[in-house]
């Protein structure tokens, strides 16, 4: 049986680190603001195991009007588990979480790897790519929620 709650940042780690970050230090896998009140960690559990884990903190980007936005960050699916469905289920849930907290847009830095996956989703690339230092080529990617 499948299911997402909240978790600790210390907790998404587990999965955000060997699949987002492989072969870097751990600290490279946290990021500014995991530790905000406001900052909400999700697992996705299979099992009692930890499979995938997403992130939304609050940010507003400059790109957007509305006021009301949320950022998905590290967003991870153990890599034995990927193709799987996993990521749709983690994101269905971030959006229902950003719908519940009355914003209007979420957004993220994409790796380009990963755009058709977001674009499936139903999200759309803002602006042109851009790199991320020691990471690879990303581009912004939004859905109004």
């Amino acid at each position: 049986m499948m299911m997402v709650k909240e978790i600790t940042a210390e907790m998404a780690y587990i999965v955000r680190h060997p699949v987002l970050r492989k072969g870097k230090p751990m600290e490279s896998c946290r990021f500014e603001g995991d530790e905000l009140s406001s900052t909400k960690h999700f697992g996705l559990f299979e099992n009692k195991k930890i499979i995938g884990v997403a992130t939304l903190m609050e940010n507003n980007n400059k790109l957007f009007d509305q006021k009301n936005q949320i950022q998905l960050r590290g967003m991870a699916v153990d890599e034995s588990f990927q193709g799987k469905g996993i990521g749709k289920q983690l994101i269905t849930h971030c959006e229902n979480y950003a719908k519940e907290k009355s914003k209007n847009v979420i957004w993220f830095a994409a790796r380009v790897s990963a755009q058709q996956f977001y674009e499936k989703q139903g999200y759309t690339i803002k602006g042109e790519s851009f790199t991320i230092d020691k990471i690879g080529l990303h581009y912004i990617m939004y859905k109004y929620v």
